[in-house]
């Protein structure tokens, strides 16, 4: 099975979409995610979208604690969705469905536990383009977005939604990724030191980074806010998913270069992702 390595030269030759003149250009993205025990997890990937160049955001989160997250985030809209008693975000009231349909792509999953919640569901339903990542990694909350869909695990998330253990997809993470793509009918980011990009029709990407200081809290929640930024500004899902990783890994260079090779923060790398998408177009 041949993967296309991502460099630098590939990178240039696929350019993004023109950026435009307006944020309305650059498309609305909408984030749901996060709860009780791990509420900043939508700021995050908010944030990250915002820095890759989406024009418009709005943080669904659970209303407890929308307006701390507003307050944190004052370039971003905020929706308060019930919560239940385990902490977990519920389903979404009718406008707040209406507004995932005119969103240009919506990312669920950041802080939310693993599980076909109710707001998985509508959004997998309601939403044009979807990046599932995280708490929204299940079957149930993936097969309405068919076509439509980008999936991010790394290699536990992977083994959970398949019914493997790690080690086995660790053994033959390219085959694997190549498979769930198919089966999902969606691309496919396995992520890791070495991530595998994979489509429906069999195509597939590898890109690897020195950057062991990307091993931490929140890291995928930065990736994904990325894609999901480049999604609504045109680029397609596979498109969004290769240039997506390729940032997020020079991203995770550069503040080892700063910060220390360990113990950077993923949101020290959210400043470097504009700088870095201007150097690789």
């Amino acid at each position: 099975m041949r993967a296309v390595r991502v460099t630098r030269s590939l990178l240039r030759g696929w350019p993004l979409p023109a950026p435009g003149t307006s944020k309305e250009d650059r498309g609305r993205i909408i984030v749901v995610g996060g709860s009780r025990q791990v509420p900043g997890a939508p700021l995050l990937s908010g944030e990250a979208a915002l820095r890759a160049g989406a024009g418009k955001l709005m943080l669904m989160t659970g209303e407890p604690w929308a307006l701390q997250t507003g307050l944190a985030m004052p370039e971003a809209g905020v929706a308060g969705i019930g919560v239940g008693e385990d902490g977990e975000l519920g389903a979404l009231e009718v406008a707040m469905v209406e507004l995932v349909r005119q969103a240009g792509a919506v990312l669920v999953g950041p802080g939310m536990a693993t599980g076909a919640s109710p707001a998985s569901i509508q959004i997998a339903r309601a939403a044009p383009l979807v990046v599932a990542d995280a708490g929204s990694l299940h079957e149930d909350a993936l097969r309405p977005a068919a076509g439509r869909l980008v999936i991010t695990p790394h290699v536990p998330e992977m083994a959970d939604l398949l019914g493997l253990r790690p080690e086995q997809v660790s053994q033959r993470p390219a085959e694997i990724a190549v498979d769930a793509a198919a089966q999902f009918e969606a691309v496919v980011v396995l992520k890791g030191p070495t991530t595998w990009i994979a489509t429906p029709d069999g195509r597939l990407w590898v890109h690897e980074v020195d950057a062991p200081g990307l091993g931490t809290s929140g890291s995928g929640d930065v990736l994904a806010g990325i894609l999901t930024g480049l999604l609504a500004r045109g680029a397609d899902l596979v498109q969004a998913s290769v240039w997506a990783v390729a940032a997020h890994g020079r991203a995770g260079r550069m503040a080892a270069r700063n910060v220390g090779r360990l113990g950077f923060l993923a949101r020290e790398t959210l400043g470097y992702i504009p700088r870095i998408l201007d150097s690789l177009s």
